[in-house]
This record gives structure tokens, sequence and C-alpha cells, in this order.
């Protein structure tokens, strides 16, 4: 090369690597990683939810002045996977902050990781509570209300019902063990003569549904909680709709009213169900019908649960920098505590004892309409009134975790 157009090249490559950090400075990213390909029911409607709140961010001038910028991964639904995607997005991407995963135990790898790593983690949708209470740490919120808040308000319901021989059917992995765990001894402290006449616990994505459904046929309950959701949930109802095992028995279900759910079933929703989920269509409140409008808008759709949980991961990630006003991983850490943050469910705030956000969830029954299922007679449970006490909190999450 002649040395004239070696400089020439040589001043380009300069001016090129000049302006990388120059435009990096303008924007401030967050790392996002989820088990997309294998729970795309739920994660589709969450993506979509996620792109429409950085869009408003932005719109309204970004956070501290800058441009919000999400990068997202796939965490291979795999626990050592979504670690080493984590590590790769504050080494490599260069993240201030990581959020996201879905499953329980993808959802307690990546606290782990944070906590060992000091990066703060938002846990936008896994349930188990070990993730703000065992396994919590200093790093690490979660938004969404957890397996023991929403089968605490499930609870009046199922006492109310006053059945003593009861069933459960749930998926055999963090989440489905520590629902049904909460939910025998929250009922059993209301009731002591309760029986829990057959447990089953299919692996994750491999129920045998006619087997499962006769199996709690044979045990002969009064009643039946599952905690079984996607596909499992559609073949499990679907079997135990053919065998009559729903019949004249009170059923109370987490998360079977969610339309990601619900909608698969089409008509043959099961009605009477009382479950945890999402009326979309019946909420009235200024905040969701504002949401509602921007999301239709935007996407030609109806929002899902997970829609509400991505537009709200990324509004509190958004709120949390502000009020921080920076973006150093400490002062990130204690402007979540007490973070007060707007959402389409209304006002919620992320209490500073455990890390664990009051966003509630509204509880009703399974309904029929125009051929699909739906939720009625619901109401919103706020996830203050279900959550244990900061003195009860102490005793459950570690000595260092604040």
């Amino acid at each position: 090369m002649k040395p004239h157009l070696f400089l020439l090249a040589m001043a380009g490559l300069a001016a090129a690597g000049l302006a990388a950090p120059a435009s990096a400075q303008d924007t401030i990213k967050i790392g996002e990683l989820n088990s997309y390909k294998s729970q795309p029911a739920f994660l589709d409607p969450y993506k979509k939810g996620l792109e429409l709140a950085v869009e408003e961010v932005n719109a309204s001038g970004g956070v501290l002045g800058k441009k919000l910028e999400v990068v997202m991964r796939d965490d291979g639904a795999n626990p050592g996977e979504a670690v080493r995607v984590a590590e790769e997005l504050v080494t490599r991407e260069g993240v201030v902050a990581i959020a996201g995963t879905f499953l329980s135990h993808i959802g307690l790898a990546v606290t782990n990781f944070a906590g060992q790593k000091k990066v703060f983690f938002l846990a936008a949708e896994p349930l188990t509570d070990k993730i703000t209470w065992q396994n919590g740490n200093k790093y690490t919120y979660r938004l969404r209300a957890t397996t023991y808040m929403q089968t605490a308000m499930l609870m009046p319901a199922a006492i109310a019902a006053k059945k003593k021989k009861w069933a459960l059917v749930y998926p055999n992995f963090e989440y489905g063990q520590s629902a049904a765990e909460n939910f025998k001894a929250l009922l059993k402290k209301a009731q002591p003569d309760v029986e829990f006449v057959t447990e089953q616990a299919p692996p994750l994505g491999k129920v045998d549904a006619g087997a499962v459904a006769q199996a709690i046929d044979d045990a002969k309950p009064d009643a039946i909680f599952n905690v079984l959701f996607g596909p499992d949930l559609t073949k499990f109802v679907r079997e135990g709709n053919t065998r009559g095992v729903f019949k004249d028995r009170v059923v109370v279900s987490l998360l079977s009213g969610e339309p990601e759910y619900l909608d698969p079933l089409k008509d043959e929703a099961p009605v009477g169900w009382i479950v945890t989920g999402y009326p979309w269509d019946k909420i009235t409140t200024p905040e969701h019908k504002a949401f509602l409008a921007a999301y239709q808008k935007k996407y030609n759709d109806y929002p899902r649960l997970g829609s509400i949980v991505g537009y709200s991961t990324i509004k509190s990630m958004a709120a949390g920098i502000n009020k921080a006003k920076s973006t150093d991983t400490d002062k990130l850490v204690e402007a979540f505590k007490g973070l007060k943050v707007d959402s389409p469910f209304g006002p919620f705030e992320y209490r500073a004892s455990d890390h664990q956000a009051t966003m509630g969830a509204f509880v009703g029954k399974i309904a029929l309409e125009g051929g699909k299922g739906t939720m009625t007679d619901f109401k919103y449970v706020d996830g203050a009134s279900v959550l244990p006490s900061d003195e009860e909190v102490k005793k459950l999450r570690p000595a260092d975790a604040n």
C-alpha cells in the first residue's frame, strides 16, 4: 500500500474508533434475557410490551437525557446458558443492568450470577419466592407477584369452598413445587382437617395429560389445585373435560385466567375455575385504558399478561435510573428501595425489605363469551395486601441481602 493511502486508511479507522464511543455515550444499554424460543405464548407479547415502553420512554426524553437501548438475548431455557448470556451482556455489550427471565430455575441462576458479579438484576417474570426471599441478594429485585402472593390471593376462595379432600397438579420444577408447598401450608393453617389425596407433578412440557387426569379422578378429591400452564394446561383441560374430572369439583388455578393460556382452549375453557389472570377487555381504569389504546394502535392486537410484564419492566428500569440519577450499580440498588412506578394496573412500589414489587393480580372465574374463555366476577388484589411484614421478611432473607 502506498504511504499516503495507508495514512488515509489509518485516519479513517481512527475516526471510526472515535465515533463508536461517542454514539455509546448517548445511549444507556439494558441487557435482557429470556426463554423466547421455548415460551412464545407469554414472551412474544412480553417483547411487544417491552418495545412499546422503550418507545414511550425515548419519546419523552429518554433516561438522564439519553436514549434507552435494550439488548435482547435468548437464554435457551437453560440455567447454564442463561448465566453465560448474562455474562456476555455485561462484559461484551457493556449493559448497565440486566432484566428478564421467565422460568423460575432460570431466574434463580441469574439471581445467583447477579449476587456474585455485583450486577443489578430485575427479575421480570419468574415467580419462585426464593428470588426475593431465601436466595435473595442485594443486587436482585423482582417485578411480578410471586407464587406465594398469587396463591394467597386464591386462598379466600379455597377456604370458602370448605372442601376436605384436595388434589394437586403442578409442573415438577421450582415454580410448581413452590406453589404446591405454599398452597398446602396456607390451606392447612386455615383448615387443619384438610387432606391432600394425590399430588401429580409431571415434568414441564411433558405431561401425560390422560394419565394425570385419570389419577386425579381415581383419588376422588372434592377439589383441585392446578398450577400447570401453557401447552401442559391445554392438554390437561382437554383430557379432564373428556373424563369429567372437573364436574362437581371446585378448581382453583394459578395463571389460568391469562389470555396466553385461555386463548388456545377456545370454547373448551374450563368454566367456573377460580383463577388469577388478566381480563384485558374489562378493565376500565384510566391507566389501563391508556395502555390498551397505545398497544392496539402500535400492534393492532390486544395485550396479554406478558405485555403488561414487559412494559412494566422497562418503566421500572427507567424510573430507577432516573431516581438514581446514575447508572452506577450501587446507586441503582438504593434507588429501587421504595421506588414507585406507574403501570397499567396502577401505581406500585418495590419494597426495601425484600426487593419485591407490590404489583398485584386479578382474581376471578373463567367464563365463556363469544366462544372463548374470559374472566368474570373478578377483582384486583393489591400485592402489598398478601405480602408478609418486614419483620417476617427478615427471617426469610439472608442477613447480607440488603
